[in-house]
């Protein structure tokens, strides 16, 4: 199966610029893709938002244009060289790109070879459903189901349990224990700083931090850079 994807659980970590902690990561996995296709459909600000992210990702030898700008968006996606969906809130990006009727071109060409790299709400949708995201339904997305990129779901920005913490509500596992009593997909939490590769059907755990692997019945595994993850293609 042909496919290169790049999931990133946050652009930002602390202490750290736009991207800036995987740089290295992000170049090397465009590679001779120097033009970079970008979706800012999970904010409202479209140009803000390009305007943004193409400057660092320019410093990184890349050439950015936001779909946004372009007159057909199906021609944009069937044209581009690499796609990067960008980070907010994932239900207003799920819908939106169900509104332009974009899923199924996307995944069509992410399979045919087509470099996919997401953050945070990006890399939510690259997953089955978009059911373990940590947003808000601020709109409404017609269905859960999202592009299917990869067997499993992801909970970007996955904060640990803190047990000095006085706060008594759910805990992102807790959440995720909840998931689990009505879904059987396995689920990633990344924490900030994680980033997951995907080449054909093999995936590696990469980035400054680890990650924590749920499964329906088991106890959760933790795993740290770089770990081999690619049974999780594998279901």
């Amino acid at each position: 199966m042909a496919r290169r994807i790049l999931l990133i659980s946050s652009s930002r970590i602390h202490g750290s610029t736009y991207m800036g902690y995987c740089a290295q990561e992000v170049q090397s996995f465009f590679g001779e893709q120097r033009h970079v296709l970008f979706v800012p459909y999970a904010a409202k600000d479209y140009d803000a938002y390009a305007g943004k992210v193409a400057p660092p990702l320019s410093d990184l030898g890349l050439t950015v244009s936001s779909i946004h700008t372009h007159a057909d968006p199906k021609r944009a996606i069937r044209e581009a060289e690499a796609l990067f969906i960008g980070g907010g809130n994932t239900f207003l990006l799920l819908k939106t790109l169900y509104d332009l009727d974009l899923l199924d071109l996307i995944r069509d060409r992410v399979f045919a070879d087509m470099p996919y790299m997401g953050s945070s709400a990006g890399s939510n949708v690259a997953c089955l459903t978009m059911k373990t995201t940590n947003d808000m339904p601020i709109v409404y997305a017609p269905s859960f189901d999202a592009l299917n990129l990869v067997p499993f779901n992801l909970n970007p920005h996955y904060q640990d349990p803190d047990p000095t913490s006085t706060h008594m509500g759910e805990t992102r596992e807790d959440r995720i224990r909840e998931f689990h009593e009505h879904n059987e997909i396995p689920v990633v939490g990344l924490r900030e700083g994680g980033l997951l590769h995907v080449e054909d059907d093999h995936m590696w755990l990469k980035g400054v931090t680890g990650c924590r692997l749920f499964r329906p019945g088991q106890a959760p595994e933790e795993f740290s850079p770089v770990a081999d993850l690619s049974f999780l293609l594998h279901p």
